[in-house]
């Protein structure tokens, strides 16, 4: 009897568990604007001030750059393999373009 109800339990928090999992969390709304993933937002210097001019450029640019290259290495199939060709060129176009913050 004692197996049974350590058994039923078990499955319980195992399927609890599972739906925790499965249930999209809300998003919550940022603390501060660099807890935001944006380049633009992350465009602080280390007193938390914006950057501006040649800084901000720079900044900016690299942090576009970086963007591109996560999708670079993102561009695999469902089995794990590296993307090639067309596909890859489509994939790498489309999460960039994700990437860049709504004008």
């Amino acid at each position: 009897m004692s197996r049974l109800i350590t058994a039923l339990l078990t499955g319980l928090f195992v399927s609890n568990l599972a739906f925790a999992q499965a249930t999209p969390a809300t998003p919550a709304t940022p603390a501060t604007p660099a807890a935001d993933s944006t380049c633009e937002a992350r465009a602080v210097d280390k007193n938390g001030k914006p950057l501006a001019g040649a800084a901000r450029s720079s900044f900016m640019k690299k942090c576009q750059g970086d963007a591109g290259a996560g999708c670079a290495t993102r561009a695999v199939d469902k089995n794990g393999k590296p993307l090639a060709g067309a596909a890859r060129s489509s994939f790498i176009k489309k999460c960039q373009a994700e990437s860049q913050p709504a004008r």
